[in-house]
């Protein structure tokens, strides 16, 4: 074989050396390992200014990507290593500030010049609501894939959620009304009090409600429920309209500026839930000033798009997006997340995050709630979602930046909650259960917020015939449990363990209590909280060669006399399930 250099044969076992040529040969080789082939690269510099002023500390960004640099105190910036060639976005963001844009700069650049200006701290209380999915400024018209999961999900639906009004209203599901709660007045060592009764068992009951307890108060569960609609104060459900109608509204959770904690313990305060602890940033969207204003995690998510239309008026507006610190904390999961009635905690999902190792960002443990509830990537449609404004200025993305919308808790999550091991052995006549379950997954307790959740871990213990055999030692299973066939799901009595936290009635001593905005206290709470276990063992009668053995963890979303009572179809969801032939 030979090859042709400059018309000179080499080959055929024999090399003649040509230094000068092999010495361009070997730079064009060297040059091209160390490029890698990739494309040339250079800069682009300037300044970050907001009217005729630079301004320090913006972040600025190439968007979409992880390129980005800080501006000096002067103002000005470099972003390195950038593709030449046209098409290039530079967005800018300091907190309190719109994001930026600087749209096709052509790479390399140098003297460029990107505006900002500072949004609105104030909130303007005639601002109406974006709907979901309706009209030309629906969320729909921008961003169909985060809007059509955000329509799964609990939140978006939290003003209609049958389980919410039937306990609120005190009905049942088909809107059978419970009559009024009767108090007596009852005087004890802590003062004089009214104190209600029990429901008169000869009229149809259809379970407890806040207006049956309260008919002249609407309470404080909209401010979480509702929360666009109880800006100023509390509102009955059915009389709201709009985008309220979708409870927790994107519009809403994407106008949240900031979230008030105690300064001493770190949590809100328990008896100003939801809305009464946020500050919301509504713009005047009537001023060309300071325009619509979207807030989330990106700090370069503006989006440009002269489309858009405004509400007010009917004009053309640029849309922008401000990024806020807060939206990749678990502290704006707070307000909503800890509350509770008279003083008494009751919802406290945010608290036991936040004593748990997972709040410690020191460690390696640390996660936020986004990042179990809103994980990335996200799928929509069976695709990874890489642009979440498609044709409306989004660009192309990488998918970890993009969050999911749904935040439902599914049987897939629950499954996935915890870990339970579990194993039986044969000791003469006797057989041990031995079972543990471990909070190794998530964030908070297990099960949380909502008093009426528990978890049951049933043990069951059967001969050849599938007779339940005698248990000699272990727990086993509190009335309210459901008495009745266990094949109906009734399991008071048989052997096994409620995870709980169990509320009291302070005036009534009713364990347990149903109506968690009464007066209550903490009877007990044997929830698992995170990175704990809990050990039970459970000793059988043994009754023969072959057995078996089956333990299986249930959740249920409230007590199953109450979820009769209101005609809730809330089935039991079995987290984990083992079977052990002995």
């Amino acid at each position: 074989m030979k090859h042709i250099l400059n018309g000179t044969a080499i080959g055929n076992g024999t090399w003649k050396c040509y230094p000068v040529y092999l010495i361009i040969l070997c730079i064009f080789f060297l040059i091209s390992a160390c490029s890698g082939g990739d494309t040339a690269t250079g800069s682009v510099s300037g300044v970050v200014q907001d009217g005729d002023e630079t301004v320090s500390g913006v972040t600025v960004t190439l968007q979409g990507s992880n390129i980005s640099a800080v501006t000096n105190a002067a103002g000005a910036f470099t972003l390195k290593d950038i593709s030449t060639g046209t098409g290039a976005r530079i967005s800018a963001w300091k907190e309190g500030y719109y994001c930026g844009l600087l749209a096709e700069v052509t790479v390399p650049a140098s003297g460029v010049v990107v505006s900002i200006r500072r949004h609105q701290l104030v909130d303007y209380e005639s601002y109406q609501w974006l709907s979901p999915d309706e009209g030309l400024n629906g969320c729909m018209q921008c961003h169909p894939s985060l809007t059509d999961m955000a329509k799964q999900d609990a939140h978006l639906g939290s003003a209609v959620n049958k389980r919410f009004l039937s306990i609120y209203y005190g009905q049942d599901v088909l809107g059978n009304q419970s009559p009024n709660t009767t108090y007596k007045t009852v005087t004890t060592q802590w003062g004089t009090f009214d104190v209600p009764q029990p429901y008169d068992k000869t009229q149809p009951y259809h379970g407890p409600g806040w207006r049956i307890d309260f008919p002249f108060s609407t309470g404080n569960c909209t401010s979480c429920h509702i929360p666009g609609a109880a800006v100023d104060k509390d509102v009955d459900p059915r009389s709201v309209t709009g985008a309220d109608r979708y409870g927790v509204n994107c519009d809403f959770c994407h106008k949240i500026g900031f979230v008030h904690l105690d300064s001493k313990t770190g949590l809100p305060p328990v008896s100003r839930p939801g809305v009464q602890n946020i500050d919301l940033f509504r713009p005047d969207t009537t001023s060309t000033l300071y325009s619509q204003l979207f807030m989330g995690s990106l700090a370069d998510g503006n989006i440009l798009d002269q489309g858009v239309r405004s509400p007010y008026g009917g004009l053309n507006v640029t849309t922008f997006e401000a990024k806020k610190t807060l939206y990749s904390e678990s502290r704006y999961c707070a307000a909503c997340h800890y509350g509770g009635f008279w003083g008494q905690p009751v919802y406290t999902s945010y608290q036991e995050w936040a004593e748990s190792p997972y709040a410690d960002q020191k460690s390696a443990t640390y996660k936020t709630c986004q990042n179990c509830h809103m994980p990335s990537p996200t799928l929509y449609n069976g695709k990874v979602i890489t642009n979440i404004a498609p044709g409306k200025g989004g660009i192309e993305r990488n998918p970890s930046s993009l969050h999911s919308h749904n935040m439902t808790v599914t049987p897939e999550l629950l499954r996935n909650s915890l870990t339970m091991n579990a194993s039986a052995a044969v000791n003469g006549d006797e057989i041990k259960v031995d079972v543990t379950l471990t909070n190794d997954k998530t964030g908070h307790h297990i099960p949380t917020d909502s008093p009426l959740r528990h978890m049951i871990l049933l043990v069951e213990a059967r001969d050849t015939s599938g007779k339940m055999l005698t248990m000699k030692e272990g727990s086993t299973l509190p009335k309210w449990c459901g008495v009745g066939e266990s094949k109906n799901g009734y399991y008071a009595n048989m052997p096994g363990k409620v995870f709980a936290k169990v509320l009291k009635e302070r005036w009534t001593d009713t364990v347990p209590a149903v109506s968690y905005w009464r007066h209550t206290t903490v009877n007990s709470d044997n929830r698992l909280a995170a990175l704990t276990s809990d050990k039970s063992s459970y000793i059988f009668q043994s009754s023969g060669s072959h057995l078996q053995v089956t333990v299986t963890l249930i959740y249920r979303r409230a007590y199953i006399d109450m979820m009769k009572q209101k005609g809730w179809d809330s089935p039991d969801i079995v987290i984990a399930q083992k079977n052990i032939e002995l």
